[in-house]
C-alpha cells in the first residue's frame, strides 16, 4: 500500500549558455517546440505580461539568497518561474493566491500565464549560427498515481511537456530519467536523481533550456593579463582579466559602471554592473528593482570605450525555501497546502524543498552556464563624452538577458572569480 504521506517531486532544470564554436544554422519554424506548440493558442506578444514578473523573482532573489564561501551568487529567475509556473496549475485556494504572489503575477489567470510561458519558449527557442536556444519539459509520473486531467493537458499542451510513466522500483527508471536530462543539457548535467528511486515518490517534472553562442565580440587571448581583484576584505587577488576594446552599449551614474556584451547577432547579451569604490556589492543589489532597471536600461548609450572583465568559473546551489516564504509562499510547504488539482489521488501534497543549483564559465570566446531548479513535493547615468574605461577588478553585479524580450535568464554578483578545474 502507498503512504498517506507519499513524497511528490518536481524536479526542474535550466540549463542555459553553453558556449563554444556556432551553433549550426537552423530554424525556429521546423523546431520541435514550434511544432507541439502550434497545437495551443498563445498570442506572439504575450511573454510581455511576466517579463517584468520574471525579472523582479530574480531582483528578490538574488538579495535574499545567501553567498558562497567566497561571496558569489548565481541563480536562474527563469528556471525557477517556468519549474512554479507548472506547478501553479495544481494549486488552488490560499497557496495558488500564495504561488501567484511570489512569483509576482498576482491578476494574471492560470490560463493566460500557461499563454504567456508558452510565448515565452516560442520566442526563446532560437536557432542561428551563432546562438542557439533549446527548451524542453518532461514529467516522469509514477505509474501507481494519475495527474489530473487539466493540469496534466495544459503542461503538455502550453509547456510542452512529454508525460512517461514509470516504475519506480525499477533500476532503469532513473537511468531513463538521468539520459534524458544528459541529452537536454549537452552533457552539461549527468544525473540529477539517485538510484534507487524514492518508494514514496509520485512525480518528477523536468524544465531545460539550453543556450549554446559566442560572443558577438570576441575577446583576444593574447590580451587576457593577470591582474590584481580587489577583494571585499580589502586583500587583493591574481586573476586573468580580458580584455575588449570595441563600441558597446555603456552607462554610468554616480553609483556604478555598466557595460554590455552582445552575443551572436545581439539577440542576447550579458550586462555587467561594477559598483563604485565607495559602494559594496551588498548596498548595490539593494537597489536593483524592476523600476530602477527599467531606467538603468534607457540610460545605455553605444560608445568607443575598454572593458576588462574576469575569467571566471563558479559553481553554486542554493535553497530557496526561506527566500519563497519571505514572498509570500507560506501554505505550499505546509501540510495545509492545497494542490487538490494536480493528481486524482486525495492524498495531500505540499512543497518540501526548493533547490537550485548553477554553473557558469567565462571566457574569451564566451559564455557556458547550467542552472538546475528542484521542487520537490510531499504528499500528507551620467553620460561621459570621452571614450570610457571600465576594469573589472572589484565585486560586481551581472545578468544574461534575452535582449529582445528584456528576461532576464540568469543573474548573479562575483566577489571572488574563482576558477573551477
Amino acid at each position: 500500500m502507498w503512504k498517506k504521506r507519499s513524497v511528490f517531486y518536481v524536479l526542474a532544470f535550466l540549463l542555459l549558455f553553453v558556449t563554444g564554436c556556432g551553433a549550426g544554422a537552423g530554424s525556429n519554424e521546423t523546431s520541435e517546440v514550434a511544432e507541439i506548440l502550434k497545437d495551443v493558442k498563445f498570442g506572439e506578444k504575450d511573454y510581455e505580461q511576466v517579463v517584468a514578473a520574471v525579472n523582479e523573482l530574480g531582483f528578490k532573489l538574488v538579495d535574499g539568497v545567501e553567498a558562497d564561501q567566497e561571496g558569489n551568487t548565481f541563480i536562474s529567475p527563469m528556471s525557477l518561474f517556468m519549474a512554479l509556473s507548472m506547478v501553479y496549475n495544481g494549486a488552488d485556494g490560499v497557496t495558488k493566491e500564495e504561488i501567484a504572489k511570489a512569483l509576482q503575477v498576482e491578476g494574471i489567470d492560470v490560463n493566460e500565464l500557461n499563454k504567456a510561458n508558452a510565448s515565452m519558449m516560442s520566442i526563446l527557442d532560437k536557432e542561428t549560427e551563432e546562438i542557439q536556444v533549446d527548451v524542453a519539459n518532461s514529467i516522469w509520473l509514477n505509474e501507481k498515481y494519475s495527474f489530473q486531467d487539466d493540469f496534466a493537458e495544459h503542461n503538455k499542451g502550453y509547456f510542452n511537456a512529454e508525460i512517461e510513466e514509470i516504475d519506480i522500483t525499477s533500476s532503469e527508471s532513473p537511468k531513463r530519467i538521468n539520459d534524458w536530462v544528459k541529452k537536454a543539457t549537452n552533457d552539461k548535467i549527468e544525473e540529477i536523481v539517485d538510484s534507487p528511486l524514492d518508494s514514496n515518490l509520485v512525480a518528477i517534472l523536468i524544465n531545460a533550456i539550453y543556450f549554446k553562442g559566442n560572443w558577438a565580440y570576441e575577446f583576444d587571448e593574447e590580451e587576457t593579463k593577470t591582474h590584481p581583484f580587489k577583494l571585499e576584505d580589502g586583500t587583493t587577488k591574481d586573476v586573468p582579466l580580458m580584455m575588449l576594446n570595441e563600441e558597446l552599449a555603456y552607462m554610468e551614474n554616480e553609483d556604478f559602471q555598466a557595460v554590455a556584451l552582445p552575443y551572436g547577432e545581439r539577440e542576447m547579451s550579458m550586462k555587467v554592473f561594477l559598483p563604485r569604490e565607495n559602494i559594496n556589492l551588498d548596498e548595490f543589489k539593494k537597489t536593483i528593482t524592476n523600476d530602477n532597471w527599467a531606467l538603468w536600461n534607457s540610460e545605455f548609450i553605444l560608445k568607443e570605450g575598454m572593458v576588462k572583465l574576469p575569467k571566471f568559473q563558479l559553481e553554486y546551489d542554493i535553497s530557496l525555501n526561506n527566500v519563497l516564504k519571505e514572498l509570500g509562499m507560506n501554505s505550499a510547504f505546509s501540510e495545509g497546502a492545497d494542490f487538490t488539482k494536480m493528481i486524482k489521488e486525495e492524498d495531500p501534497v505540499w512543497i518540501s524543498g526548493v533547490k537550485q543549483k548553477t554553473f557558469i564559465d567565462v571566457n574569451e570566446e564566451g559564455t557556458e552556464a547550467a542552472a538546475v531548479t528542484s521542487v520537490e513535493m510531499k504528499t500528507t547615468s551620467m553620460q561621459i563624452d570621452e571614450p570610457f574605461k571600465m576594469e573589472v577588478n572589484r565585486p560586481f553585479f551581472f545578468t544574461i538577458t534575452d535582449d529582445e524580450t528584456d528576461a532576464i535568464l540568469f543573474m548573479g554578483s562575483i566577489a571572488n572569480p574563482e576558477q573551477v578545474e
